[in-house]
């Protein structure tokens, strides 16, 4: 199965192609540009490099959330407009989901954190053994100071990642939990761990149309309030 994945949840956006088990090609940025600048080349780029055509995937998938409100609109949108052009189905992935399949390898309680600001992140978090993951808790908007009582009494090795996950490594840190931060090639968000992750939901038969797909908003009142402006 080929998956075309895309990733816009925060600042950096991303873009790859996954082939039953194997990343085929990947374009990531950080610059600070916007999305819906950035995205379409790098989605052309790797597919121009691959010889490959969206006609030529079997879904596309795209990070549903927890993230930027714009950014996540930017992805989805992007994604619909792809799959109707080829009639293809779609993968919605949690972002969280996919992101703690970057250190799967690492063992312990893997604490995926994204920057929610007003003192809190985006979480969930997952237990790691032999690389296999295991979802302990929903994704979920937590503060801080709540996310550190929940470990404190957790003896097991742990590891923080996610574009809040500087934030939150201090924090804990700071709060008497030990753990550890992702090393930088693995930190922060990435499409090609968006199609691992929608190829495994894809043979569970988590496709869906089009018409289906939509952001994840883990704050609906303030994303309802954004709509409206």
């Amino acid at each position: 199965m080929k998956i075309l994945a895309l990733e816009t949840s925060a600042r950096a956006v991303s873009a790859a192609v996954s082939e039953d088990g194997t990343i085929l090609a990947s374009g990531y940025q950080n610059t600070g540009l916007t999305h819906s600048c950035t995205l379409m080349p790098i989605v052309e780029h790797i597919l121009k490099n691959t010889n490959l055509t969206v006609g030529d995937m079997d879904a596309i998938a795209v990070g549903v959330g927890p993230g930027s409100f714009t950014g996540l609109r930017i992805g989805v949108a992007a994604a619909k407009g792809l799959a109707f052009a080829t009639d293809k189905p779609t993968v919605a992935v949690s972002v969280l989901s996919a992101l703690a399949r970057n250190v799967a390898f690492a063992g312990g309680v893997i604490i995926c954190a994204m920057d929610a600001r007003r003192s809190q992140i985006y979480n969930a978090l997952f237990s790691a053994q032999a690389g296999s993951l295991t979802r302990l808790t929903p994704d979920r908007a937590i503060s801080l100071s709540d996310l550190a009582e929940e470990l404190r009494e957790d003896p097991r090795p742990k590891t923080v990642l996610g574009d809040g996950g500087v934030l939150a490594w201090r924090f804990l840190q700071e709060s008497g939990i030990s753990c550890s931060l992702a090393p930088p090639h693995l930190l922060m968000q990435n499409a090609a761990c968006v199609a691992l992750e929608a190829e495994e939901l894809a043979a569970r038969g988590q496709l869906i149309s089009l018409q289906e797909l939509s952001p994840l908003y883990l704050r609906p009142v303030q994303a309802k309030m954004l709509h409206e402006r």
